[in-house]
């Protein structure tokens, strides 16, 4: 299978936004409606106008069967260097098991390595056991202790 790795478009919104609710805890929290809540655009416009935020899908036979997010961030530690963030990592499920997932990260972790990076982090939901031994076998740690607070229960519009 040939995989085309490009940076998403605004036109790749909606199919984004169907792969990241494919799943139990996706579907509690995006809501695929046509047209979508204005929200997704206007944060697609942000992460699309900053060079630190690259949001990436891969296509095979011209279909999207891939995404994920990919941020670099600055930091004094390590020497004031740099790290690389991988989020909303999501495989179509038509695709899952067949390996995509794994190129999709180490591709990632290669435009780490490019921009310089000392270290890639993420994170994946402690409910997602599938999900933390893939990023095991990818040669991830569970180093740190991640913890989130969420401001506010809020519908997306």
């Amino acid at each position: 299978m040939e995989l085309q790795f490009r940076h998403a478009t605004r036109d790749d919104v909606p199919t984004i936004v169907a792969m990241l609710a494919d799943d139990s805890l996706g579907s509690r929290r995006e809501p695929v409606k046509d047209p979508l809540p204005v929200a997704y655009e206007r944060t697609f416009a942000v992460i699309a106008a900053d060079p630190n935020h690259q949001l990436v899908v891969v296509e095979a036979a011209g279909e999207i069967v891939g995404t994920l997010q990919l941020s670099f961030l600055p930091y004094l530690t390590y020497g004031g260097g740099w790290r690389a963030q991988i989020e909303a990592v999501r495989v179509s499920s038509q695709s899952r098991g067949s390996g995509l997932g794994a190129k999709l990260v180490m591709w990632a972790i290669e435009r780490a390595r490019e921009r310089g990076c000392h270290l890639v982090q993420l994170t994946t939901d402690k409910q997602r056991p599938d999900a933390i031994r893939f990023y095991e076998q990818q040669g991830f740690r569970s180093s740190h202790e991640g913890m989130k607070l969420h401001l506010e229960d809020r519908q997306i519009r």
